[in-house]
């Protein structure tokens, strides 16, 4: 089965690693970290939590899908506390028939200013 890598132009080029692959109608997206548009981290969970959904979307739309196409996401997040500002802008980006979810507490992330990260697994139709 063909694989096609995503590497959406407005998203900045990672280093060793690719934003995403479509293989057949699957396409599983390369954890997002919530950056701004400059490689810099805002303060807070939920402007950070937002961005990470932005890119998803944007590896999405290069694949043909959207994020409602998302059948599976895995979610690290530096702390507990800040599940609650995650699940209110992940409910404005999914608002309907969730994806199955893991979310993980891990001690650090890429980048020590990181609060979150999210990946997933997309089926577009």
């Amino acid at each position: 089965m063909a694989r096609t890598r995503l590497q959406p132009s407005t998203l900045a080029d990672p280093v060793r690693y690719s934003h995403g692959f479509r293989v057949g109608n699957t396409v599983y997206l390369a954890g997002a970290l919530g950056t701004e548009a400059d490689g810099s981290f805002a303060a807070d969970i939920s402007t950070q939590t937002r961005r990470a959904f932005e890119k998803l979307d944007t590896v999405l739309r290069e694949a043909g899908g959207a994020l409602k196409d998302i059948v599976k996401l895995t979610v690290f997040i530096t702390d507990m506390r800040w599940r609650e500002g995650y699940g209110e802008v992940r409910a404005q980006f999914l608002p309907s028939d969730p994806p199955a979810s893991t979310l993980v507490q891990v001690v650090a992330l890429a980048d020590p200013a990181a609060l979150i990260e999210i990946e997933g697994i997309a089926v577009l139709d």
